[in-house]
C-alpha cells in the first residue's frame, strides 16, 4: 500500500516537470525553434487546431521559421494567429509560405521572460509539494486506520520528502538552463 501511493505520487511528480519543459518551450529564446509555434492556434474549418496541425514548421536558418500550409487559403488565417499571438513575430508572406524572422532579444525582454520562467518554476514547485501533501495525508489515513505502523509511516514521509527534493532539485537544474539560453546573445 506504502508503495503504491509512493509511485502515484512520483509519477504525479514527473508529470509537473514534463508539464514545465512544455511550459519552457513555448518562452522563446534567441533562436528560432518550431515549438515556439505550438502555443499558436489558428481556425481551421470552424475550429480551433495549432499551426502543426495545418502546415509543416522548418527552422531556415538560426533566426527564420518558415510555415508551409498545406492549403493555400490557411496562409492568411495563420498569418494573422501568429500576429496576433503575444510571440513578438511579425511573419513575413512568400506567396504559399509564410517566413517568421525571430527578433533579437532586448535586454528588457530576456529579463521580462526569465521572470517568467521563474514563475512557471514556482508553480512546478507548488504542484510537486501538493502531490507530497496528498502521500503524506495518505499515509496519515492508514496510520489512523491501523493498517501502517507509526515507524512505518515516517519512513514513509521520509521517502517522499526524498522523492520531492530530488525533483525540485531537477526543476532547479531546468529553470538554470532556461535562464542561460535566455541570456545567451
Amino acid at each position: 500500500m506504502i508503495n503504491e501511493i509512493h509511485d502515484d505520487a512520483k509519477s504525479r511528480m514527473a508529470k509537473s516537470v514534463e508539464n514545465l519543459e512544455s511550459n519552457f518551450a513555448k518562452i522563446r529564446t534567441g533562436r528560432a525553434h518550431p515549438s515556439i509555434l505550438d502555443a499558436v492556434t489558428v481556425d481551421y474549418y470552424g475550429s480551433e487546431v495549432p499551426i502543426s496541425q495545418v502546415a509543416n514548421i522548418n527552422i531556415e536558418d538560426a533566426r527564420t521559421l518558415a510555415v508551409q500550409p498545406w492549403e493555400q487559403t490557411m496562409v492568411a488565417p495563420i498569418e494573422k494567429a501568429i500576429m496576433q499571438s503575444d510571440l513578438g513575430v511579425n511573419p513575413v508572406s512568400h506567396g504559399n509560405m509564410l517566413r517568421i524572422p525571430m527578433p533579437p532579444l532586448t535586454e528588457e525582454r530576456r529579463k521580462e521572460f526569465i521572470r517568467l520562467a521563474r514563475t512557471e518554476a514556482e508553480a512546478a514547485r507548488v504542484a510537486i509539494r501538493n502531490v507530497r501533501r496528498d502521500a503524506n495525508s495518505d499515509f496519515k489515513d492508514l496510520n489512523k486506520d491501523k493498517e501502517i505502523t507509526d515507524d512505518e509511516l515516517r519512513r514513509a514521509e521520509e521517502t517522499v520528502q526524498k522523492t520531492t527534493d530530488g525533483f525540485v532539485a531537477q526543476i532547479d537544474k531546468i529553470l538554470a538552463e532556461k535562464e542561460a539560453s535566455l541570456m545567451e546573445i
